[in-house]
Formats: structure tokens, sequence, C-alpha cells
């Protein structure tokens, strides 16, 4: 067998009885962790600790794993609007809770001769919950049975965007239109022009 030690070392090939006897003198467990390799790892721990370990992976694991159930509601062919709105919202309710929904139709005797019924509800149903859920499986039948399946829609997340930090130069456009306006009076130092003389008709060339 190849043995490892607890810290990822390896003491390589050995003989059982040697492998044995080094566990003694280290005062730990020789424990099988690859039986299917060729030739079998074993590594040298404390056994309590190596169960410990393993369950703390398999909590990990469970942990991260994502259950998705499979609820169902079913109609009849003649399902009255009340009936059909009530189960329509459960099937809501569920999608949005990330579950599968299957949607059933159940045909007894001569109901079987007007599966149209059928197709119409199950129609109407995909177009009330567009957006929440997709087809997964396209309406077909199964025995005396009409069905589809709804997989829960994945809604993105809206990106949110950072306001751009406002310059310092920049006033914001409340203030800048409470401020009013100063008038700006230019003073001339020049001598003002005296005003010309209007010219005397008798100065006027002919």
């Amino acid at each position: 067998m190849r043995v490892v030690l607890e810290d990822g070392g390896t003491l390589g090939v050995m003989d059982t009885r040697d492998a044995i006897q080094k566990a003694r003198e280290l005062g730990v467990d020789l424990v099988e962790i690859a039986s299917n390799a060729q030739p079998p790892v074993c590594k040298l721990i404390d056994y309590g600790k190596f169960l410990y370990e393993q369950k703390k992976k398999a909590h990990e694991a469970k942990k991260h794993q994502v259950t998705v159930s499979v609820k169902e509601i079913k109609f009849r062919p003649g399902t009255d609007e009340h009936d059909y709105s009530y189960r329509m919202e459960r099937a809501r309710d569920w999608l949005q809770d990330g579950d599968k929904v299957r949607a059933a139709i159940a045909f007894r005797g001569r109901e079987m001769t007007h599966r149209e019924l059928g197709a119409k509800i199950l129609k109407k149903l995909t177009a009330d919950l567009v957006d929440y859920g997709e087809v997964e499986v396209a309406p077909k039948m199964e025995g005396y049975q009409m069905f589809t399946i709804f997989n829960p829609k994945k809604v993105a997340k809206p990106e949110t965007k950072k306001a751009a930090p406002k310059k310092e130069s920049e006033a914001p456009a409340q203030e800048k239109k409470k401020a009013p306006k100063k008038e700006v009076v230019v003073e001339s130092t020049e001598p003002k022009a005296e005003p010309k003389a209007e010219a005397k008709a008798e100065d006027e060339i002919f």
C-alpha cells in the first residue's frame, strides 16, 4: 500500500505490517482513503479526526447544493375561471420560490374527445406565467393526462450605476437660478463729445 502523512507528505509504498508499525510509533491510525487505487492509499491520521473531516466536507457540499422540487397543479377540461385563477396564482408563487411546476389536465371518459379544451387551458397558463417561468416540457399527452412543466425564470439583477462625483466648479442648478444677476456699470473716463452743430442753410454747397 501507498502510505501518506497527515500533512500531505508520503512514505511511499510499504508492506501492510510495516505501515501498521509506523502508525503505532506515531500514535495514530492507519486509515484507507483510496481503496480503488493501485496500490491502495492509506493515511496515517487519527481516526476520530478523519471522521470529523469527512462529516465537515459532506456538510459543506450539502450547504452549497441547490435543491429544486417539482410541484403540481391539476385542472379539468371544465375548470371554471375562479379555480383556474387560484391554481395559476399558486403556480406563480412556486416559480418565484425557485420550484418547478407541473401543470396537468385530467380527462375522464368522453372528455378524451375534447383534448383541445385542455390544450387551451395550458396555452392560457403559459401566457399568464410568461414573466415567471419558461416551458421546459411542451404540452403532451401521458395516458389520460395532458401536462406541461415550467422552469423558474432567472431574473437578472439590475446593475447599480455609481453617481459621478460632482466637480467643485459645478454649482447646483437651483442655486444658479436663485443667484440674482449683478449689473455691471462701466464708467468711461473719456470726455463726452459735444454735439455737432447742425449745418446752416448757407453752408450747403450747390
